[in-house]
């Protein structure tokens, strides 16, 4: 059994709300009204209050269906926060000489569906293989990735950087082996004359 509850035009903006709300997804009502309440955030006391209305309305919806149902085995199973207007929420704030800020205060709309049916295990809790299977893959992936070097735009400078220094580096060996072969018949010549 599902049962829903909506707080429109809450105050704050739903960014901040969302930090809130995604504490809450997936956990049971009591940890989550647990978590609303020592949370020290604005936009917390707004969503404790659809919580609990959404935990009364399950009840209600119980009730009409007459269904047995414990207020603690339900679970967030999904809860999302909308944009709200701003229209005819713009202030103007005193900004420094003489000028002004134009400000858009915010409103959310927040959404919670709370449900008593059985939770999805999460993928890596499952005992099938393909779980552990991805797992065992994942590091030797990692390091093969890890190993080989960046491709793209960045790689090309440097690539040329290092094939300069190597040519240059291979330049000046071969120049000394020049000068070093020149020395020889040099001393070669003297030693002969």
């Amino acid at each position: 059994m599902e049962a829903t509850a909506s707080a429109k035009y809450l105050r704050g903006s739903a960014q901040k709300a969302r930090l809130v709300v995604d504490m809450i997804r997936g956990k049971d009502v009591n940890r989550a009204l647990g978590i609303l309440r020592y949370t020290n955030r604005r936009a917390a006391d707004g969503i404790e209050k659809c919580m609990r209305s959404a935990i009364a309305n399950a009840n209600e919806a119980a009730e009409k269906a007459n269904i047995a149902i414990d207020p603690d085995e339900l679970w967030v199973k999904a809860a999302f926060v909308d944009r709200g207007p701003t229209k005819n929420r713009r202030r103007v704030r005193p900004a420094p000489q003489g000028r002004a800020y134009r400000e858009q205060r915010h409103f959310c709309h927040v959404t919670i569906l709370l449900s008593n049916d059985a939770r999805p295990e999460p993928k890596a809790a499952r005992g099938d293989g393909k779980a552990v299977a991805a797992t065992k893959a994942k590091p030797a992936k990692l390091a093969e990735s890890k190993s080989r070097k960046r491709g793209g735009a960045t790689a090309a400078p440097r690539q040329k950087r290092v094939t300069r220094k190597v040519e240059s580096t291979s330049k000046a060996e071969a120049a000394s082996e020049e000068k070093k072969t020149k020395k020889a018949s040099k001393k070669k010549r003297s030693t002969k004359e």
